[in-house]
């Protein structure tokens, strides 16, 4: 099996055990490594910015979040190690984990530009300037459900507005989430932690309650690490961004995954926890165009 012996743990077996996919699974899994290839190197160089999940030490609560930096701020620095170059402000609510070393986090560059991702996880470790993260893993997932935004610009002056706590969504707030295209998804497991992406059309998402999130899980690689994770450990972590204006939603809560006809499947996020960040981020992206693997209509 490889790579793929260890790349799972029970809660990732429950699920491709459930779908009879484990042997996909297994196959896709061979694609797995520790280290980090010269193409990947080259493609993390090009990046603005760099998705994380971890959970806090102090209060074990999983948060998403953004560090963004001219492109080469993040970058391979060994076989399997990616050093960036400045952190979240003091206010992040992941602020304290990635400055604490040793702490298991998931990282997800995304290029919008191209539809590529790459995903690498690991446990932080101390760098100049920053912070640096030791890989466990590195893989790239297919173009599925990634919006395509052209182009990108860094818009100077643009300052971080002070950060609005919630222990809910504002109607507002609600239908900011109902608006995405885009949401990045923190899960942990047993010593480790992931980032992952989810994609589709505006309205994928949805807002049942003031205090709960909804989503259709769509066919993927059959490997199921974040739904895997959360099976075992419902904590959760999401991050919603304005794309234009660099606003930034954190949710803290957990999730738990409900089965339909056909294997179908939903996610049902209950919030605990909102940190909402005006102009978070200096960047400002244009218009998306849509995937072509989105749903038309969600349920």
């Amino acid at each position: 099996m490889g790579q793929a012996t260890g790349l799972y743990h029970a809660g990732s077996r429950t699920l491709q055990d459930r779908l009879g996919v484990r042997d996909l699974a297994d196959h896709v899994g061979r694609s797995v490594g520790e280290g980090i290839r010269s193409v990947a190197a080259a493609f993390l160089e090009l990046q603005p910015q760099l998705v994380l999940g971890a959970a806090d030490p102090a209060s074990g609560e999983v948060w998403a979040s953004t560090v963004t930096g001219t492109p080469g701020f993040v970058r391979a620095t060994g076989p399997r190690r990616i050093s960036v170059a400045g952190g979240p402000p003091p206010t992040d609510p992941l602020a304290t984990a990635l400055a604490t070393p040793g702490t298991p986090v998931g990282t997800i560059a995304l290029d919008p530009r191209t539809r590529r991702r790459m995903r690498l996880d690991g446990r932080l470790s101390a760098a100049p300037r920053g912070f640096a993260v030791e890989a466990d893993r590195v893989f790239a997932n297919c173009p599925k459900y990634l919006q395509r935004r052209e182009t990108y610009e860094t818009v100077s002056g643009r300052l971080p507005g002070p950060p609005r706590r919630g222990t809910g969504l504002t109607p507002e707030q609600a239908g900011f989430v109902a608006a995405a295209d885009t949401f990045f998804l923190a899960s942990v497991r047993e010593g480790g932690a992931d980032a992952s992406h989810r994609g589709g059309n505006p309205g994928f998402v949805r807002v049942p309650a003031p205090g709960e999130l909804a989503w259709r899980d769509y066919p993927g690689n059959a490997m199921f690490l974040s739904l895997g994770n959360l099976e075992a450990d419902p904590r959760a972590g999401l991050l919603f961004l304005d794309w234009a204006t660099g606003r930034t939603l954190q949710l803290t809560g957990e999730a738990r995954t409900e089965f339909g006809p056909g294997g179908e499947r939903t996610v049902r996020f209950t919030v605990a926890r909102s940190v909402d960040t005006p102009a978070a981020l200096p960047l400002r992206w244009s218009a998306p165009e849509y995937s072509p693997a989105n749903p038309d209509r969600d349920r």
